[in-house]
């Protein structure tokens, strides 16, 4: 018997800081990119390379977590952006109606309406060139081990319980009656802010989310799924409204992005531009550099952790004024990060680093750092005020179980800086160390200087003969 061989490529391609996977699809000379990020280059490339044509750009929703780079694209390749059903831009772009069929070479795209995450929601169904249902490209309506949030798209006439009763609805008639082999491509993964519980892993089937998957339980009733769907949802970051706006209504290009924003400055003119109320400088080099010595006033938040997320949580106005800190050579990768959560006002970077503004004569501070082991001494001769910037879970799983321990999580310090005493010394820690140095950064921009940050954060902390408190569910007691 003759073996078919599929003539089509699949690429995921993953960007760890913003756990998103974007997709290349290709067959026979056309090309189709699914959720792509802001820079289109990478895509444009890759058709290049294989001498295809992009031809569609599909969007499973209007994404909040993250700029999309479908604008920038078609203007780029001439590819027609696809959107689900009654999606309203300010820019060209098709709306899929459900169920309707997209050619790409040999191989159907088939738009399946799947509302819940949001009203436009869309999964993608690829079928392959013998007519066989090969994948899906479920965007934020499922992910491997839980499902998007509903609670983004909330209106005046429609509230989050109504959006999970449709996300119930589209799970059970449009994706779970599919067969069982058939590859589940999700949009996240793990350290995603758009679900609860992802999986670290990001390919799965039909058949396994069916097995591991809490809310694609057989026997689930709709009552049961909204309530499990919305229980312990944590409010949305405060950049997801703002991104989501420029996914509708576009965004300056990224070459311009780029242009204004990876510009080399002087210590004089940085030092000038600083001097603006109104700009922020961001030192984006690793905890431990900016621990050792940074620029009075900066924050900080790494290249080497969550860098975009992070940017999006913590700095208010996303049209605020940047001034960048960075290692040699790692610029251009700073904007970039920057804008795909939609940061495009980077004014430029300091020429030199931090080597050049110490040899001009300029000042400079420090945090005050101390290891795991220095902490437990010190508490054992006195009371300690202990910060624990972790999130909620993290906290209620285990925590120090000593006097003065005051918890939350880094998210919401701009909205708990009140509960921050300037009288008292704060010893700060994370679960590793990288939050824990963005928190004394902030804290000490706002004018509170007594911090301390214990290096290593938790992890370390659990290797001292320090008490611990471990969380037990009230079901057990």
């Amino acid at each position: 018997m003759q073996q078919c061989i599929l003539v089509m490529k699949i690429e995921q391609i993953y960007t760890k800081c913003l756990a998103q996977g974007a997709y290349y699809i290709e067959s026979n000379g056309e090309a189709a990119i699914i959720d792509p990020l802001r820079e289109p280059q990478p895509y444009i490339e890759r058709a290049q390379k294989n001498g295809a044509q992009i031809k569609f750009i599909f969007e499973t929703h209007i994404h909040a977590d993250f700029v999309s780079g479908h604008v920038d694209l078609a203007k780029k390749t001439g590819a027609t952006i696809v959107f689900g059903p009654n999606t309203k831009t300010t820019f060209d772009c098709y709306n899929a109606s459900d169920n309707e069929e997209f050619k790409i070479g040999d191989i159907t795209i088939k738009a399946l309406h799947t509302p819940g995450h949001t009203l436009e929601s869309v999964t993608y169904l690829l079928i392959d060139e013998n007519g066989k249902n090969h994948a899906i490209f479920t965007g934020d309506t499922l992910f491997l081990g839980d499902v998007g949030r509903p609670d983004l798209a909330i209106k005046s006439d429609l509230s989050e319980e109504d959006l999970a009763g449709m996300l119930f609805e589209s799970l059970r008639t449009k994706i779970m009656t599919l067969n069982d082999d058939v590859i589940v491509y999700p949009a996240h993964g793990a350290g995603s802010a758009c679900g609860k519980n992802l999986s670290k892993e990001t390919v799965g089937t039909i058949g396994g989310q069916k097995k591991k998957n809490y809310a694609l339980r057989p026997e689930m009733t709709k009552k049961e799924f909204v309530k499990e769907v919305l229980d312990g949802i944590s409010p949305p970051p405060q950049y997801f409204a703002k991104n989501a706006l420029l996914n509708k209504t576009g965004y300056s290009e990224l070459d311009q992005v780029l242009d204004s924003g990876d510009t080399p400055l002087s210590v004089d003119l940085f030092q000038e531009l600083a001097e603006n109320k109104n700009t922020l400088i961001l030192d984006v080099r690793t905890q431990q550099e900016f621990v050792k010595n940074h620029i009075p006033g900066s924050i900080f938040i790494g290249l080497n952790g969550g860098f975009a997320p992070w940017v999006g949580a913590l700095i208010k106005d996303i049209t605020q004024p940047l001034l960048l800190v960075v290692p040699k050579g790692k610029s251009k990768e700073a904007v970039t990060r920057l804008a795909r959560v939609g940061y495009d006002h980077t004014l430029g970077y300091l020429e030199g680093g931090i080597e050049a503004w110490m040899n001009a004569g300029k000042a400079t501070d420090q945090i005050k750092s101390i290891s795991a082991f220095e902490f437990e001494e010190l508490i054992k001769n006195k009371p300690l005020n202990v910060l624990d910037v972790r999130k909620d879970g993290e906290y209620l799983s285990m925590h120090l179980e000593v006097d003065h321990v005051q918890h939350f999580a880094l998210d919401y310090i701009n909205e708990k800086m009140g509960q921050i005493d300037n009288s008292k010394t704060y010893h700060i820690h994370c679960a590793g160390g990288y939050r824990s140095v963005i928190a004394a950064s902030i804290l000490k921009a706002q004018g509170h200087h007594n911090v301390v940050d214990i290096a290593g954060g938790f992890a370390a902390l659990k290797k001292t003969n320090l008490r611990m408190s471990n969380y037990v569910c009230p079901s057990t007691l």
